[in-house]
Formats: C-alpha cells, sequence, structure tokens
C-alpha cells in the first residue's frame, strides 16, 4: 500500500535516481524538525528523538525499501545503509554535470531565461555532487559563449564590471526583452 498522507518531497525509490535531492531535502526537514542528530550519531539523540526520525524517514521511502529494511529500527543505521547503497550515484551525477557545464552556451539558446535556467539546473546537479560554481565562474561561462556575431557586445560587459552574475543576468534580460541579445 503506498503512502496516504501528503509527503513533504518525493519519496526516495527503489532505483535511487532522486537520492541527491532527497538527501538534502531529507537534511533539510530534519533539522528543521530539529532531529538533525538522528542521522549522525545516536548517542547524542534520545530514544523518542530517534523514533520520531525513523518515522520521518520510512514515511519518505518508497513501499519496496520499507520492505527491503523492515526489520531497521535506528534512523543512523537506515541512513547509512541508504548512504551505502546509493552514493555512487554522485559518480555519475557529477560527469554527467561537468559534461553539460563545459557544453553550455549562451548561443545556444532563444532567449536569456531559457539560458538561466539550463545553467542553475546544471550548477544544482553540481552542488549537489559537491562541486561548487562560483559567481566569477558563471559570469566566464557567459562571457565566454557570446555569440561571435556579439563579441564586441561581450568586450562592453566586461567592461561595465559586473561583480555578481545576477546582476549581469538582469542586465540580459532587460536588454533582451527590448531586443534579444
Amino acid at each position: 500500500m503506498s503512502n496516504l498522507s501528503k509527503l513533504e518531497f518525493v519519496a526516495l525509490d527503489i532505483s535511487g535516481k532522486c537520492y541527491m535531492s532527497w538527501v538534502f531535502d531529507a537534511e533539510i526537514h530534519l533539522d528543521a524538525m530539529g532531529l538533525t542528530n538522528t542521522m549522525k550519531d545516536k548517542k547524542q539523540a534520545s530514544n523518542q528523538e530517534r523514533a520520531k526520525g525513523m518515522i520521518f524517514l520510512r514515511h519518505h521511502i518508497d513501499d519496496v525499501l520499507k520492505m527491503e529494511y523492515l526489520t531497521i529500527k535506528d534512523p543512523v543505521i537506515l541512513w547509512n545503509y541508504f548512504k551505502d547503497r546509493y552514493d555512487h550515484l554522485k559518480m555519475v551525477v557529477l560527469p554527467q554535470g561537468r559534461y553539460d557545464w563545459t557544453h553550455l552556451r549562451l548561443q545556444d539558446f532563444k532567449s536569456i531565461s531559457e539560458y538561466n535556467s539550463a545553467m542553475f539546473k546544471i550548477i544544482s546537479q553540481l552542488k549537489l555532487c559537491d562541486d561548487n560554481i562560483t559567481n566569477h565562474d558563471m559570469m566566464e561561462k557567459t562571457f565566454t559563449t557570446f555569440r561571435v556575431s556579439n563579441m564586441l557586445q561581450q568586450q562592453q560587459y566586461r567592461e561595465m564590471g559586473f561583480k555578481k552574475y545576477s546582476e549581469l543576468i538582469s542586465h540580459f534580460l532587460v536588454v533582451d526583452q527590448h531586443n534579444g541579445y
């Protein structure tokens, strides 16, 4: 039987395809509930806190996983089982994220909004794999992937001295709205 109550975020399924975002969501929710210690060290959490953490985890996993880990009562052990089982997915997502980052080009998008969305999707994947992209990296990626016909504009934008990617992209969005980039 599937969970009938509303989930705070997508449940972890047997394939583990959403594992990295699931871990992130689970950590945030457990932290908000004051149950972060239940996933780290059973000595730091009371029995009641560990039970709440276990209920929360079981509520956010697929029924097949519940059956596989039916006898586990300690959230630290369950958390570590999931880590051992699915953490390798970072090694799958990271190369794809780096490939996508390498091949991301402003000139391949019809609008700045589409480019910006693709940029943040890739960055999120990389961050989930502990690979951080800086503001400087984002600006350089944008500048270096201008259309060849817009190289003069690229130089002008560089000279404007934007310090943050958000400032640069806001400027682009205004320009894009009026006449395209």
